[in-house]
């Protein structure tokens, strides 16, 4: 049954071209990229395997103002994810940076760079490989949850999501993206990882 509503959920997928944006990187070639990946099926699986993830452990975590530095909130709510993610090794994910209002724009990219960046340091440290954190970004304060011009915990966060599959992993390779989609995720395979923790920005302050 689940691998009919799969089927048909891709071939929702493959009918919307905005799809296209969501592919990773930029530049020359998106058009012939986007295309093959609607082709294949390997655009609608990405979209169903963040939906999942999204589902199945907290996608986001927030700083305090003009900060850069991961709580013990933040902390435990990474490990879940590098959990997650450790379970999927044919994927790939990317971290995005937001900030509130409070500040300039270019202060305000600069720090939810900072921000992604702190996020997939900590997913290093328990054991994610950096080469599948494909891309850090920031988006500043452009795309707030709440739009207020005073500072805002929600607005100030990092938003971890799945971006795509590994190119050159067997599984993918043989397009087995069914298989990785509904693997089991045993949630009790935790293992205990050193901490990270990264230094808070004081000069300029944004949010």
């Amino acid at each position: 049954m689940r691998f009919m509503i799969l089927a048909a959920g891709l071939a929702l997928a493959g009918c919307d071209d905005s799809q296209v944006a969501q592919l990773p990187g930029g530049g020359f070639g998106d058009a012939t990229r986007a295309n093959m990946a609607l082709q294949s099926g390997e655009m609608g699986y990405t979209q169903m395997l963040g939906q999942r993830f999204a589902a199945e452990v907290p996608s986001t975590i927030t700083f305090a103002f003009n900060s850069d530095r991961l709580d013990g909130a933040a902390q435990a709510v990474l490990a879940q994810q590098a959990n997650w993610i450790r379970q999927f090794p044919e994927v790939r994910f990317r971290v995005y940076g937001h900030t509130d209002l409070v500040g300039s724009n270019a202060y305000n990219k600069a720090l939810g760079l900072r921000r992604a960046q702190a996020v997939v340091a900590f997913l290093a440290t328990q054991g994610i490989s950096p080469s599948r954190l494909e891309a850090l970004v920031s988006y500043g304060e452009t795309r707030p949850v709440i739009p207020v011009a005073s500072p805002e915990e929600r607005n100030r966060r990092t938003v971890t999501e799945v971006s795509g599959f590994v190119g050159r992993h067997p599984t993918v390779m043989n397009g087995k993206y069914a298989a990785v989609v509904f693997r089991d995720y045993v949630a009790s395979a935790v293992r205990p990882h050193p901490s990270n923790t990264v230094i808070q920005t004081q000069i300029n302050p944004g949010g």
